[in-house]
Parts: structure tokens; sequence; C-alpha cells
């Protein structure tokens, strides 16, 4: 009996800093280009995400990383850390690519590395992936989340279907973290601005208090795991929207690092599904 070969996983992507810019005060846009985007493409998603490769401190890999191969010959300390963002726009003339990170200091991995990348530094990603795009059919459409969430809120405001009945909700710190965002037909951005409230508060808040138009859903809802979790509940179990209907994952959680968040999410959003799913059999 022949040997099955070994799983490849998808492979690594070069790409380098073309320029960066700060849109609001935690809020980066770094624009990727060069050769290594010769043939990079998207799928016609508006979530689309890459996986960005950092090497560990004292590891000199040459971009774009290997990391099957440095799986196989490097101890585990020294394998690169992946973080997963949102592809904030594709331009296919210039070959560039826009990525958003939000910024809070020195906290965590990428948001540091967005504020003091360099033009002309080299960079490794997976991807793209991605599985949520507007669709024409629905009757109407629900986008809320917070700003881990906004350049996917965004991409998906700029590709509504013409004359789309949508309601978008965005959370952030306060007014000063809004963005500019060209909306077919004038759809207009319901900003709330969190303060010192917890994360979500008034986002589930202005879901549940939303009158739902009559018709089709069609819902993305991402960010912060907890409020996400209440948001689907309330979409799945009170209002009985099936599942094939929303786009719906916690993107981070309060109280842990990304590494240990991305440990647990599969299973955490299987037991949330089967939760729920119990909740919709009996309502």
């Amino acid at each position: 009996m022949a040997e099955r070969p070994a799983r490849q996983g998808p492979k690594a992507q070069g790409a380098q800093v073309v320029r960066t810019e700060q849109i609001t005060p935690h809020m980066v846009r770094v624009v990727l280009g060069g050769e290594g985007l010769a043939d990079f493409a998207l799928s016609g998603f508006t979530d689309h995400y890459i996986k960005l490769c950092f090497a560990p401190e004292g590891a000199d890999y040459a971009h774009p990383f290997d990391m099957a191969a440095i799986r196989e010959s490097h101890p585990r300390e020294l394998w690169p850390t992946t973080r997963t963002y949102t592809v904030r726009s594709w331009d296919p003339d210039a070959k560039e690519m826009a990525v958003d990170f939000v910024v809070h200091g020195d906290e965590g991995l990428a948001g540091p590395w967005a504020q003091r990348a360099r033009v002309g530094e080299q960079v490794t990603f997976l991807g793209p992936g991605g599985g949520y795009g507007p669709d024409a059919s629905a009757d109407w459409h629900l986008l809320a989340g917070d700003e881990s969430a906004l350049p996917a809120i965004a991409a998906a405001l700029e590709q509504m279907p013409v004359g789309a009945l949508v309601h978008a909700f965005v959370e952030v710190p306060d007014a000063s973290e809004e963005q500019k965002i060209v909306t077919p037909d004038g759809v207009a951005v319901t900003w709330l601005h969190r303060g010192d409230r917890p994360v979500g508060e008034l986002l589930t808040a202005a879901v549940k208090g939303l009158d739902f138009p009559e018709g089709r859903i069609q819902a993305f809802v991402h960010g912060e795991a907890g409020f996400v979790k209440e948001i689907r509940r309330y979409l799945r179990v009170e209002r009985q929207i099936p599942l094939a209907q929303l786009s719906i994952s916690g993107y981070w959680r309060l109280g842990q690092n990304d590494d240990a968040w991305r440990a647990v999410k599969r299973e955490w959003n299987e037991q949330v599904e089967r939760e729920q799913e119990s909740g919709t059999a009996a309502a």
C-alpha cells in the first residue's frame, strides 16, 4: 500500500512594506507590495484575511519563511508566530494590499510591529482566506462589530449591492476612532462610543433594540467573543435566524492573549453552537 503524502499547509508568500498611515489614534494601515504579490488574488469575499508570520527574537529566517521546513528543523520556541488580519483593500493593478491594525502601545505582537514598520521591510504571510460577502439576494443586511472588525465591515459596506438596506453598528472607544467610509447610496454607519463601558455593551444593546425589517437577513457580527456570543444567541434563539444567513465569530477574547484564544476558539465556537442549537429547538 502506498504511503499517503504528508499534508501540506498553505504556501508562505513574501511582500514588503510600501507605506504606512496613521488612520486614527489607535489604527495603523500598512500597505504591502513587491514582486511577491505578483500572483496574489482575492476570491470575491469582503472578509478576506491573511496570516502574518513573525519570527521569534533571535531567529533570522529569509523571507518568505518556509514554515514546514522550520517546524521540521527547529525547536518549537524558534517557530514563527502567526497573527490573522483582514485584507482591508487590494489594488490588483498596483499589486498593493492594505492591512489595518489596532494598536494599543506595546501591547500584543502585530500592533507594535505595525506602529514601527518601515518602508522596504520584508514580511511573510499565508493566505488569503475568507468566507463572507454581501449577498445581493438578501432583503437586508446587519453588520456589527468592535474596532477589530472595522476593516471587514468597511470593506463589506464599500461592496454592498446598489440599493441595499443596511444597518451597520461599529463600537469604538470614542469619536476619534471613527473613520470615513465610502458607501453606496449613502448608507450610514452608526458609531457607538464605548468610553469606560465594557466592550460590546452598547453594540449588544443596539442590535437587540433594532426594529428588524421584514424579509431575509444576512448578518456579519465579529469582535470580542463575549458580546459575539450574546448577539449570536439573540439572533439564533430569539430571532430564529438560520445559521446559513450568519457570519459570526469571536476575533479575540477579553483576558486572553491571541495564542491562548486561538487554542480554544474552535472548541468554544462548537460549544456555543451546541448550546444555541438546543435553545433554538426548544424555542
